[in-house]
């Protein structure tokens, strides 16, 4: 997920409340590689107990499961894991976007939105090589920023298709 793995709103630590609230660890076990169900069900089972101790014991094993679940996301991910950032940080239109969209099954506003933005974006890309292509051959300077506006619209292009038709990895 995007980049919001690691937020106290994210989706790892949204699974890891909703796993506790109904004490079923299958909620957040997708968001790890299968060799880290144990360690992550042994840590879920260990604050499932320390809940039980009281409300201070409960919010430091429930930062604690957090900290494990997303740790464990991001090593999954081939990631490094550097806390958990706070709730509420601004990932942008394109992730709260898509989140409802999943929510609501229906992918079209996403879709639409990329659209807009891939468009806008590729015929800057384009226009600005086209406006250096014709450039005086003597005047090497400008063949070097005609060249350097030619292979950045090539590709970022190549690079975007290229991630478009991947196996959808994330991290």
């Amino acid at each position: 997920m995007a980049p919001h793995c690691d937020t106290l709103d994210g989706p790892v630590v949204s699974a890891c409340k909703m796993a506790l609230k109904n004490n079923n660890v299958n909620y957040v076990l997708p968001f790890v590689p299968k060799k880290a169900e144990n360690e992550l069900t042994i840590a879920f089972d260990k604050t499932i107990k320390a809940r039980k101790l009281g409300f201070d014991a409960a919010e430091v094993a429930d930062i604690w499961l957090f900290e494990t679940a997303v740790r464990l996301h991001r090593e999954g991910e081939g990631a490094s894991y550097n806390g958990l950032k706070p709730a509420g940080l601004d990932w942008g239109p394109v992730v709260p976007g898509a989140e409802k969209d999943i929510e609501i099954g229906d992918p079209t506003t996403t879709i639409e939105f990329l659209n807009k933005v891939l468009e806008g974006e590729v015929r800057k890309k384009f226009d600005k090589a086209m406006s250096l292509k014709n450039h005086d051959l003597n005047d090497v300077d400008a063949a070097r920023e005609y060249t350097e506006a030619m292979l950045h619209f090539v590709l970022s292009s190549h690079h975007l298709y290229k991630y478009m038709i991947s196996g959808g990895e994330h991290g």
